[in-house]
């Protein structure tokens, strides 16, 4: 019994995560101005948002090199 519940809870939080995980999407910063910036994103992705919509924005990371021998 305890197994069947642990596998429904798993599965539970596994495919909430995958939701959350589906509406990210990649845009370019077209503009900044002051506090107000302007993305540029595909017409599929564009639909996604809606004015006055909170969203949150992390800049592309940079590899670093790797040093060999």
């Amino acid at each position: 019994m305890n197994k069947k519940i642990l596998a429904l809870v798993l599965a539970m939080a596994f495919t909430a995560t995958s939701a959350v995980v589906a509406y990210s999407f990649t845009c370019e910063v077209s503009a900044v101005n002051g506090s107000s910036v302007t993305l540029k994103c595909s017409e599929h992705n564009a639909k996604k948002l809606e004015v006055g919509k909170k969203v949150k924005v992390s800049p592309k990371r940079m590899r670093r090199a790797v040093e060999g021998c």
